[in-house]
């Protein structure tokens, strides 16, 4: 796993080296084994940061270039079927330096142009510099595990893993986007594609973008999409598809077993990371190293009896973290490496697993993806339900809860039902996204002038998709890329971390797509057909029992611990925020919450994000507090 970025300046203006290595030094977290730059002609900068995974020898090395200097490559993730490239690619008559899948993928860019990404299956961004045509492609894999940011202004091109590195250029401006608030306090994260800075965007997963001096703004192709279930054909059977499963399943997770340093996993006690500890068990001669945490003092946040039960019966080397509240600090420093305002508040926990995870191993797998692909979440079982109460019922629901003060996102059985009939009423599309959203009405609480919402993102139009496909849709092109990947990456690599997720292998992606949507999710249970197929495999406490997901008691930490610095970073009179989100309305929630009688632990901790995002902007970009180097 790497850190890569770069300059193209079309007017052949020279790069300055110093630039480059600013913006490597800025990225060294993703990549600290080693660091290279390159100025493969004028005009044209590269920049890469090194995790050693696979071939640790110097032939390796990047940025890398074919033997005349007219291609060069710098790339992030793994390749994970590059041997099966290289003996393709060989057969043609191409030579190799070095048993790295950055060759692979420099050759096979170099043999086959754009289209060499239909072949890969891995997690990738990419940047492919052409020197006899003068263009960068630019690239990332099918659902967005690896983040490739960019500005253009026409002359230039700048581009990097992380926005961060960008601002090494001198060029870049560091200004706040405000059009992209609105979808912010509603998902948490800003709309696909867009930023919270002005002028930098990202490409998109599925996604490779020509830039040249005649097309500087990027001509942009999807080079995949997801396939849509066949309604019209036969379903399979139960006993074929749960047999295409544990076979499509196994050879993701086998896949993701090859590397040259040592490899665990993160263990939940969820099916998702289970089942992937269980495969992985069964394929390694050594005890699987797994890692899970906990927090103190609140049964709600702690998974770690189910994670134990896990690796008792896979006799893995089990390695479990019990957290207590942590140093305010640290949030600080999590948002410095999001690079932006971020509404998941696990990715607290996940920052801590990734950095007590890295002392003992340099890559984990995970379970991500299980239920994008399976219908994990019990929002797809309450949309499906909504669809079957009669109209006058909603209606009824609707009007009680405007009685009521808007239903926070707290883990209760009160609270998610509140929220069922707030929304029940709303036609499917506005019903299932105010569930997923944190500000239902976010204009409420903007100060005036903030620019007003675009459209919502579309669960599209229906067409052969039905109710459930169309959220299973929304939640991998969306929610996924913007939220659980982006929470993963950042965390992971800022310790130099590298996770996989063989639930996202292309074949079971595919796979799990055309299969119809009655296999997974039957008469109220999530997961149906990953339950049927390995329920020989999975410890029956697992088996049945119901998502949890990954979080810290925010709620309780923020009335006690970390009260004091909520009040001293939000309270405040000097707060930055309070020039977009009316000081009144900023006043309530935080008095909401500090009575007790409500939990909006997840809102505040949106808006904190957002506060220390802000205060941060104001500061010259420099490196985390561990580093001593600034960037002016």
């Amino acid at each position: 796993m790497c850190g890569l970025a770069g300059v193209i300046h079309w007017d052949r203006e020279g790069v300055a080296e110093a630039n480059l290595r600013s913006m490597s030094a800025l990225l060294h977290h993703r990549g600290p084994d080693e660091s290279g730059i390159a100025v493969p002609s004028a005009g044209v900068g590269l920049a890469h940061t090194r995790l050693r995974v696979i071939d640790l020898s110097e032939a390796a090395r990047q940025p890398m270039t074919n033997e005349a200097g007219a291609a060069w490559i710098c790339f992030n993730g793994e390749i994970y079927n590059f041997r099966e490239l290289r003996r393709q690619l060989e057969a043609v008559g191409v030579a190799f330096r070095s048993r790295s899948d950055t060759e692979v993928l420099l050759r096979a860019i170099e043999t086959w142009g754009p289209d060499a990404l239909t072949r890969l299956e891995g997690m990738f961004a990419i940047a492919f510099w052409d020197e006899k045509k003068r263009e960068m492609i630019l690239a990332r894999d099918r659902s967005g595990k690896k983040p490739l940011y960019y500005w253009t202004d026409g002359r230039c091109l700048a581009f990097g893993s992380e926005i961060k590195a960008l601002f090494a250029h001198p060029h870049v401006p560091r200004r706040m986007e405000e059009s992209v608030l609105p979808a912010l306090l509603t998902f948490g994260y800003p709309p696909a594609g867009q930023t919270c800075y002005a002028q930098i965007r990202q490409i998109q997963p599925a996604t490779w973008s020509r830039f040249s001096a005649d097309q500087p703004a990027g001509a942009h192709t999807r080079y995949w999409t997801l396939p849509f279930s066949e309604e019209k054909t036969p379903a399979p059977s139960v006993s074929q598809s749960a047999a295409e499963l544990r076979r499509l399943l196994t050879e993701a997770v086998t896949r993701r077993l090859i590397s040259d340093v040592p490899l665990g996993a993160f263990l939940s006690g969820g099916l998702d990371s289970t089942l992937v500890v269980a495969l992985m068990s069964a394929q390694t001669e050594r005890p699987v190293k797994t890692f899970s945490i906990g927090f103190e003092g609140d049964s709600r946040y702690n998974e770690t009896s189910f994670a134990r039960l896990a690796a008792a019966r896979y006799r893995t080397d089990h390695t479990e973290f019990i957290v207590k509240p942590q140093p305010f600090e640290l949030l600080d420093r999590i948002v410095w490496h999001l690079d932006q305002p971020f509404g998941d508040s696990s990715v607290i926990p996940t920052y801590l697993l990734c950095e007590l995870t890295r002392a003992q191993v340099t890559v984990a797998l995970n379970g991500d993806g299980g239920d994008e692909l399976f219908a994990g979440y019990d929002r797809f079982r309450a949309a499906l339900l909504a669809e079957k109460i009669p109209a006058p019922l909603k209606q009824l629901g609707r009007r009680w809860t405007r009685s009521r003060p808007p239903a926070a996102r707290e883990r209760t059985f009160g609270s998610r039902f509140l929220r069922f009939l707030e929304t029940a009423a709303e036609p499917f599309d506005r019903r299932f996204l105010r569930w997923n959203s944190y500000f239902v009405r976010p204009e409420e609480i903007l100060t005036a002038g903030i620019p007003p919402s675009g459209p919502e993102p579309s669960l599209g139009n229906g067409g052969p998709a039905g109710p459930l496909e169309r959220l299973l849709r929304f939640n991998f092109e969306q929610y996924l890329p913007n939220d659980l990947h982006v929470k993963m990456d950042r965390c992971s690599m800022a310790h130099g971390l590298e996770t996989r997720s063989p639930f996202l292998d292309t074949a079971l992606v595919e796979w799990a797509f055309r299969l119809p949507g009655s296999l997974k999710l039957r008469n109220g249970t999530t997961k149906w057909i990953l339950r049927r197929a390995f329920r020989e495999l999975i410890p029956p406490e697992i088996l049945r029992r119901s998502k949890m997901g990954f979080g810290v008691p925010l709620g309780t930490w923020f009335r006690t611990s970390w009260r004091s610095p909520l009040e001293e970073t939000l309270g405040s009179p000097q707060a930055r925020i309070r020039r977009y989100v009316r000081p009144a309305a900023l006043r309530q929630l935080i008095d909401r919450h500090l009575g007790g009688g409500e939990d909006l632990g997840q809102r505040l901790w949106l808006l904190l994000s957002f506060e220390l995002w802000l205060r941060q902007l104001e500061q010259p970009v420099a490196l985390d507090e561990r580093s001593a180097l600034v960037i002016k």
